[in-house]
């Protein structure tokens, strides 16, 4: 296994890795935007108001998208470490 093929393999993990948090980011940024926006029409300016529903949003996201995570782990894993492993 040369230089060249563990880069490409760590390279193939960190897309994987930003794939596999995206969902959770994306929920995370929108649900923040919304209660910011809703903070500033109502002058109300209390700190668990957005750390409560962007907690609640990211479980959420993090249960929808957990077999999509499994699936990609799985799929980089056979394709790149079994490979190089077996030969």
């Amino acid at each position: 296994m040369s230089d060249a093929d563990i880069l490409t393999v760590l390279g193939e993990y960190l897309w994987g890795a930003v794939w596999i948090a995206s969902p959770m980011l994306i929920t995370a940024l929108v649900v923040g935007i919304v209660i910011g926006l809703l903070q500033a029409l109502t002058s109300i300016q209390e700190l668990t108001l957005t750390f409560v529903p962007k907690l609640v949003a990211m479980l959420i996201a993090f249960t929808l998208s957990a077999n999509f995570a499994i699936q990609l782990i799985l799929t980089l894993f056979n394709d790149s470490v079994v490979k190089y492993v077996s030969g």
